[in-house]
């Protein structure tokens, strides 16, 4: 299992203005920095990947998903844009040696109306054409897509792993599959390891986070019960960090924290990941 950190918890829009994070990262002993693509052209993916190497650093890339990047959007020019980002997102990824591109690809986050069956089907299809789409252009540079449910707060399409394996089905394509945050299941799973065993091996990323999007295992998960759970369906893939800095105030808003949720962000990261080895990787009595 490698652990790996997102640049969320430290900046936004990731640049090469912060590519010092991935010596933070490293110098903390994460094996893994995550790349969130706000903007593609912030992304200079020859520095990025001469300093991962330098370090010894694996990426993994996140993308971001506002109302003009919306592949279940009713507008065909919405749905191209987003089309266009997540192309994007697949080249970069290619770029860095990444797996997958993960993230709430299906829609914009936000998004949360009240529509009847019929309007409901039409949102899912329009979601899961798009996505069938993006996963042809990312299965020709041998890279995945993992799609993440969020809390119903966040979006009205997949909130839980079983919506996310119906549209898995729906999407039909091998290399989609769901990256799992614990943060959201914590609001949407009634049985947080009973979804991740029903995810079994169409996890390809797992986002270790807190209840309160704070420090990992400073909270009431039930992380003996998440370990076992990943163990049982052979999950081996990357374990990350995600968390939020309230210093950058539009992504605060974004995600609404609105306190500070650790001493600082390179607390939260430190300890985060010192808590994970010890829970993923118990000491013998």
């Amino acid at each position: 299992m490698q652990f790996g950190a997102s640049t969320f918890i430290w900046a936004s829009p990731f640049s090469n203005a912060t590519l010092d994070l991935a010596d933070k990262a490293k110098s903390m002993g994460f094996e893994i920095l995550e790349i969130c693509v706000e903007d593609p052209a912030t992304i200079n993916t020859k520095a990025i990947s001469s300093r991962l190497r330098s370090l010894d650093l694996r990426a993994t890339v996140c993308g971001a998903f506002g109302p003009d990047r919306d592949a279940s959007s009713e507008d065909p020019a919405i749905r191209e844009n987003a089309l266009g980002y997540l192309r994007r997102c697949v080249e970069i990824a290619a770029e860095l040696e990444a797996p997958a591109v993960i993230g709430p690809a299906y829609s914009a986050v936000g998004k949360t109306r009240m529509l009847d069956t019929a309007d409901r089907e039409a949102q899912w299809r329009l979601a899961a054409d798009s996505l069938s789409i993006a996963a042809d252009h990312a299965a020709s540079h041998g890279i995945k897509l993992g799609l993440e449910p969020l809390n119903r707060f966040e979006t009205d399409l997949l909130n839980t792993v079983e919506q996310g394996m119906r549209f898995l089905s729906m999407v039909g394509r091998d290399n989609v599959g769901l990256l799992l945050d614990t943060f959201h299941m914590n609001i949407e799973e009634t049985d947080i390891p009973a979804a991740i065993r029903r995810a079994g091996d169409s996890i390809i990323e797992f986002h270790a986070c807190s209840s309160d999007r704070g420090t990992p295992g400073r909270d009431h998960l039930d992380w003996p019960g998440i370990v076992q759970a990943l163990r049982d369906v052979n999950y081996t893939g990357p374990v990350v960090i995600e968390a939020f800095t309230t210093e950058i105030k539009e992504i605060a808003r974004a995600v609404s924290i609105w306190r500070k949720l650790a001493p600082s962000q390179d607390a939260l990261a430190q300890d985060g990941l010192n808590f994970l080895r010890k829970a993923f990787h118990p000491q013998p009595i």
